[in-house]
C-alpha cells in the first residue's frame, strides 16, 4: 500500500473517530476502533476497481452511517465490517464472538447469501433479505443505503454494462426505498447518480440548462429573498432563507410528466424559510405567522397551500408550502420549515428513532412486505416498489378520516384502502360532492364518498387504472377466482352459446370457437382441417356475452321506453350503451347489452320486432 493511500486512509478514519468521539462513550470507541482494525486486516490485500485499497470503501460507508445518518456505535461497526464475511475468510460467528449478536445480525443482513439456485434472481433474493430485516428495525437497511450511496458516488471506475446494472438497481429499488424512509437527500442523490450513469448525455444537458437558469435568475431571486428577509425581520421573526434548485433527474421527470420542454417546466427551484421552535405547537404558530406576514406583502397563488405540518406525508415529511407572486410576475414556491423538519427530511426515519414514532410506520411496512411475499399472483418486486410511493396524497372520508394514497391513485384505490368489500362493490364516487366515475384520479385534500351495490362486481379495466398495491392485489385475486371460459371466441363472428359452432385447436391445446358460417372458419377448415374439434357450446348462467342490435322504425311517443323494457324488464339484462338518432321521423337506434345465449338474443329481437312502429331489428357486429 503506497504512502499516498496510507495518508488518505489515516486522515479519513481519524476524522471519523474525532467526529463520533463527541457523542460516543469510551467503551463504544474502543469497540468501534477494534471493528475498524479487523476490517483493515481482513481487506488488506484487496483493491477496488479504481486500484485503491479496498478498506477505503468500508471507511466511507462508516462515515456516511455515522456523519450523514447519525447512527450509533453498532451500525458504525457493522458498516466497517459489512463486506468482511462476503469477501474474506472471516465468518459471522467470528463477528458475533468479537462484537456481539447485534453487530453480527446487521452484518448478516447486508451480506449477500451465496446459493446454488435463486428463487427468481440473485438481485431479488438480496432485496428480500434486506427487506426482511424490517421486522427487527431499519438500521440494516440504512447501512445498505450507505453502502449503495458510496458505490454510486464512485461508479465512474466501472464498465458501462456494470454501471447500468448498478444504476438500474438504484433507480428501481434503493432510491424509492430511501424516499419511503423519508430520507429525501439520499433519495435525490441516488436518483441523480443513477440518471447520470444511465443517461449521461441527457443528464449533462439538463445540468447545463440548470446552471444557465441559475445565472440568468440570480439577481431576481436575490432581490425577492432580500425583500422576504426584510419583511420577516420587521415582524420580529428570526429565520434563515435559502434557495434550493431541483436536480437534473427531477427536471427530467417533470418534463416527461408535463410533456413539455425545459423552458416550460415550473418549479425549477424553491425558497426555504427555516426557523427555530421548541415544539410542534410553536412550529404551527410560527409557520402560520410567517405565512400571514408574507401574504400581507405578496400575492398568494390560489390553491397553492399544502399544509404538511398538520397532515404529514406517510414517510413523515413535514413543511408548509405555498406560492407567492414576485415583482416580475413569476410565482415563487416557498417551503416554511422548522430546523427539526429540515433535519428530519435529511435523516428520515433515522432522525427520531423511538419505538412510538416508528411503530405505526414499521407495522404498515411489514404488513405490506408479508402480504407481497405470500401472494404469488403479483411479482414480488413490483409489489414492493408499488408500496414505496414516489409521492403520496392525503384524501378524506366524509367523516374526516385521512387516507394516504400514492400520487395518481383513483377512487377505486381509495375504496380498497377503506375496506376490500367497499372496493369490490363500488359503483360510483362522490368527490367533493360531485358525482364521478370510480376511475377518477384523486388529488390531495379531496373528500371522497364511495357508492356501493351488493350486486356489483369489479370491471376488468379497473386493473389498468389502480396505483396502490392493495387494490391491485385484491383485484387480481378477485379475477383469478372468477370462472374461466374454456374456449376462446373468434373476434370476427363472436359465437354465442346455442350457435352452431366449430372449434380449432392450436399447438398449445387452446380451442378457438367459430360459427360454422364464419369466413375465417371456412378458410381454416380448408387449410388446417386436422385441427378441427367438435364442441358443444352450451349456455352457462355464470357468463354473459356482449352483443349489439340495430333498430329502425317510425318515431312515436314512448317507442324508446318500449324497446328498453324488452331488455331490462322482460329479460332482466343491463344495457351498456344506447345511441339513438331521429331524422325526418325515422328513428335509428343501436343498443349494446349482454346475453347468456343465442336464445336470449333471438328472444329480445323478436320482442322488439313486435313493437308498434319498429320496422326492423337485427344483430350487428361490435367492432
Amino acid at each position: 500500500m503506497g504512502n499516498e493511500y496510507l495518508i488518505k486512509i489515516n486522515e479519513s478514519v481519524n476524522e471519523l473517530f474525532y467526529t463520533i468521539e463527541q457523542r460516543m462513550s469510551d467503551d463504544d470507541m474502543i469497540r468501534i476502533r477494534s471493528a475498524y482494525e479487523l476490517a483493515k486486516e481482513a481487506h488488506k490485500n484487496q483493491k477496488r476497481k479504481t486500484g485503491e485499497p479496498y478498506i477505503i470503501h468500508p471507511i466511507a460507508v462508516a462515515r456516511i452511517v455515522a456523519e450523514e445518518f447519525e447512527l450509533g456505535a453498532n451500525p458504525i461497526m457493522a458498516a466497517f465490517l459489512h463486506d468482511v464475511v462476503e469477501d474474506t475468510h472471516y465468518t459471522l460467528d467470528d463477528i458475533k464472538e468479537r462484537f456481539g449478536d447485534d453487530v453480527a445480525f446487521l452484518v448478516g443482513v447486508v451480506t449477500k447469501q451465496k446459493k446454488a439456485e435463486y428463487n427468481q434472481s440473485k438481485q431479488i433474493d438480496n432485496y428480500r433479505q434486506i427487506l426482511a430485516s424490517v421486522q427487527f428495525d431499519v438500521r440494516a437497511i440504512l447501512i445498505k443505503l450507505a453502502d449503495r450511496l458510496h458505490n454510486m458516488r464512485t461508479l465512474d471506475s466501472m464498465k458501462p454494462d456494470k454501471q447500468m446494472k448498478i444504476a438500474g438497481e438504484t433507480d428501481y429499488f434503493y432510491a424509492p426505498l430511501a424516499n419511503r424512509l423519508g430520507m429525501y437527500h439520499v433519495k435525490t442523490e441516488l436518483e441523480n447518480l443513477s440518471f447520470r450513469f444511465r443517461c449521461p448525455r441527457e443528464y449533462y444537458f439538463l445540468e447545463n440548462l440548470m446552471e444557465k437558469e441559475k445565472t440568468e435568475n440570480q439577481s431576481r431571486i436575490d432581490a425577492f429573498i432580500s425583500k422576504m428577509e426584510y419583511i420577516l425581520k420587521e415582524n420580529n421573526i428570526r429565520a434563515r432563507t435559502e434557495i434550493r434548485y431541483r436536480m437534473p433527474y427531477s427536471m427530467w421527470r417533470k418534463m416527461n410528466s408535463m410533456e413539455c420542454d425545459f423552458q416550460h417546466v415550473d418549479g425549477k427551484h424553491y425558497v426555504r424559510i427555516v426557523y427555530e421552535a421548541s415544539g410542534i405547537m410553536e412550529e404551527k404558530y410560527i409557520s402560520l405567522k410567517i405565512y400571514s406576514v408574507l401574504t400581507d406583502y405578496f400575492k398568494e397563488k390560489p390553491g397553492s397551500v399544502s399544509n404538511y405540518i398538520n397532515a404529514p406525508k406517510e414517510n413523515g415529511y413535514q413543511s408548509f408550502h405555498l406560492k407567492l407572486l414576485c415583482d416580475n410576475g413569476n410565482w415563487e414556491e416557498i417551503h416554511i420549515s422548522s430546523e427539526r423538519m429540515v433535519r428530519n427530511s435529511r435523516l428520515g426515519c433515522a432522525a427520531e428513532r423511538t419505538e412510538s414514532n416508528l411503530k405505526s410506520w414499521l407495522d404498515k411496512f411489514k404488513s405490506v412486505l408479508e402480504d407481497v411475499a405470500y401472494n404469488s399472483e403479483m411479482d414480488y418486486m413490483d409489489g414492493v416498489t408499488s408500496s414505496f410511493y414516489n409521492d403520496d396524497i392525503l384524501v378524506f372520508t366524509p367523516d374526516g378520516k385521512g387516507i394516504i394514497l400514492s400520487k395518481g391513485a383513483t377512487a377505486i384505490d381509495f375504496a380498497y384502502e377503506v375496506h376490500s368489500k367497499i372496493g369490490e362493490q363500488a359503483v360510483y364516487a362522490r368527490i367533493n360532492g360531485k358525482l364521478s366515475s370510480v376511475k377518477t384520479e384523486l388529488h390531495r385534500g379531496d373528500c371522497v364518498e364511495i357508492g356501493t351495490n351488493e350486486q356489483s362486481e369489479p370491471d376488468e379495466d379497473w386493473l389498468d387504472c389502480v396505483k396502490t398495491y392493495k387494490a391491485k392485489r385484491h383485484l387480481r385475486q378477485f379475477f383469478r377466482n372468477q370462472p374461466m371460459l374454456k374456449y376462446i371466441r373468434c373476434n370476427c363472428c363472436h359465437p354465442l352459446p346455442g350457435d352452431e359452432v366449430i372449434g380449432f385447436k392450436d399447438v398449445n391445446g387452446k380451442i378457438t370457437l367459430h360459427t360454422r358460417n364464419c369466413s375465417s372458419a371456412i378458410r381454416m377448415a380448408s387449410r388446417q382441417g386436422d385441427s378441427i374439434v367438435a364442441v358443444n357450446f352450451e349456455p352457462d348462467d355464470r357468463f354473459l356475452y356482449p352483443v349489439r342490435i340495430q333498430i329502425r322504425g317510425v318515431d312515436r311517443y314512448h317507442i324508446l321506453s318500449d324497446v328498453i323494457e324488452c331488455i331490462t324488464d322482460k329479460l332482466k339484462l343491463s344495457i351498456d350503451s344506447l345511441h339513438t338518432e331521429t331524422i325526418d321521423r325515422i328513428v335509428e337506434c343501436y343498443i349494446d347489452f349482454k346475453v347468456h345465449s343465442r336464445e336470449d338474443l333471438d328472444y329480445v329481437i323478436t320482442l322488439i320486432s313486435d313493437i308498434v312502429g319498429v320496422d326492423e331489428a337485427y344483430c350487428v357486429n361490435i367492432e
